[in-house]
């Protein structure tokens, strides 16, 4: 990705952090999935008194851009006004790095002080399903 394309993902998920629903944590986190074409997908936290219920940004901004067709990822970017830079909880890391190895991430906090990751760093044993064959990959459709 170039620098412009990183910017853009940066000012849609600190726009989008914007409209998180935190009455319980009070963090307010956007992110910003660019798929390989180009577009971006964004989500924010939504959370729930019953907390195992909460969604993170990440994987809001993930299974945005899954209903909408897309599968293959070049960037993400994680932006929170409230803390130091943050990475993706452990239930992200493990979602996002079946359909997205070898994703690169920065991560934006408090005064914008920044961090970078590599998924396949953060999460370097990730659990996986043994691969399918391709017949039962099309018949599961």
């Amino acid at each position: 990705m170039e620098p412009g394309d990183w910017e853009a993902l940066e000012v849609a998920a600190e726009a989008v952090s914007r409209n998180a629903y935190e009455p319980h944590s009070g963090l307010h986190v956007g992110a910003a999935l660019r798929g390989r074409g180009g577009r971006v997908y964004r989500g924010c936290n939504v959370e729930n008194a019953s907390l195992g219920l909460t969604i993170c940004a990440e994987r809001a901004a993930l299974f945005h851009a899954i209903a909408e067709g897309e599968r293959e990822f070049d960037g993400l970017v994680i932006y929170t006004p409230d803390r130091e830079p943050l990475s993706p909880c452990g239930a992200c890391r493990q979602v996002l790095i079946e359909l997205a190895p070898d994703l690169h991430i920065i991560s934006i906090g408090r005064g914008g002080k920044r961090a970078e990751f590599e998924l396949r760093e953060l999460l370097p044993h990730a659990f996986g399903l043994p691969p399918r064959s391709r017949g039962e990959q099309e018949n599961a459709r």
